[in-house]
């Protein structure tokens, strides 16, 4: 589905729309600039900390540190000796830094959100983040990126509480849609089962 809305992949049939528009009516380039996306299988390269964000030599200062707030990688940056110009690994630069799951993780949620798009699609951008950094994400995404579209895919629910609507797809089929307390409002539906294997981990997030 995401690689869908990303036109990586054509759909064999049926149309998706953007406010009422085949997006395949709208450039490649106009229509990709206007989307972020953070994929699980995403990439670090062997730059500094600011090029990796702005996948450029040419980068905006300002926007990159609060790209790395915004993704919880302040912190972490102000405490490099070379700061957002630290390179990230050792393959290039002997002071280079090796980030933890984690922190690549972020470091590719800020990247998303220094492109400064107009749609922000994550998919599963928090696997790697214990549920304390997960739930610190989203209120950090949801608190900055109000303005934004954003569409999540995650198995863990405790980020679905977050959105204004939810859609439960199981054996690529849509089975339920609605906020998180319409859901869990009905407990023989599959996400309210989902929600109660889970809820352990939501009842040590939200303590």
């Amino acid at each position: 589905m995401i690689k869908l809305l990303c036109r990586l992949y054509e759909p064999t049939e049926g149309r998706i729309l953007l406010n009422g528009r085949d997006i395949h009516t709208f450039s490649y380039g106009e229509y990709i600039r206007n989307i972020a996306t953070v994929f699980q299988d995403f990439a670090v390269f062997a730059f500094s900390l600011a090029e990796n964000l702005a996948a450029s030599r040419v980068y905006d200062p300002e926007k990159v540190w609060e790209a790395l707030a915004r993704a919880g990688l302040q912190e972490k940056t102000e405490k490099l000796p070379k700061g957002i110009r630290q390179a990230v690994s050792h393959d290039y630069e002997e002071d280079g830094v090796n980030l933890s799951g984690g922190e690549a993780q972020k470091l590719a949620i800020a990247r998303a959100v220094y492109k400064d798009a107009g749609i922000v699609i994550l998919d599963e951008p928090t696997a790697a983040l214990d549920p304390y950094a997960e739930k610190e994400i989203y209120e950090q995404f949801f608190r900055h990126l109000a303005e934004e579209t954003m569409i999540s895919v995650s198995h863990r629910l405790s980020s679905c509480r977050f959105c204004d609507g939810i859609a439960v797809l199981d054996q690529g089929r849509l089975v339920q849609l609605g906020t998180h307390e319409e859901l869990l409002g009905q407990p023989e539906g599959k996400y309210a089962e989902m929600w109660a294997m889970q809820a352990q981990y939501y009842t040590s997030a939200d303590a």
